[in-house]
């Protein structure tokens, strides 16, 4: 799929504390899923890929709708 893709999302574990799910990116608590949004978490994950599915859950992606800046050569 992605994996190995330039830009692809990466670095992203979560843990499951009872009805809680824990997201990290390198090592930082980057989000954390209480109930109704931690059962859709791992819903999600078995059907898309995980690192993508935890980088959009954190706003830790690109859109694809980022400009370069015009004053940078």
């Amino acid at each position: 799929m992605l994996e190995g893709m330039a830009g692809a999302p990466s670095g992203f574990v979560f843990t499951v504390h009872g009805e809680r799910v824990e997201i990290r990116h390198h090592g930082r608590l980057a989000a954390t899923l209480r109930k109704s949004a931690a059962l859709k978490f791992l819903d999600d994950i078995e059907r898309d890929d995980p690192q993508q599915v935890m980088a959009r859950i954190t706003g830790n992606y690109k859109r694809g709708n980022e400009r370069p800046d015009r004053r940078r050569p």
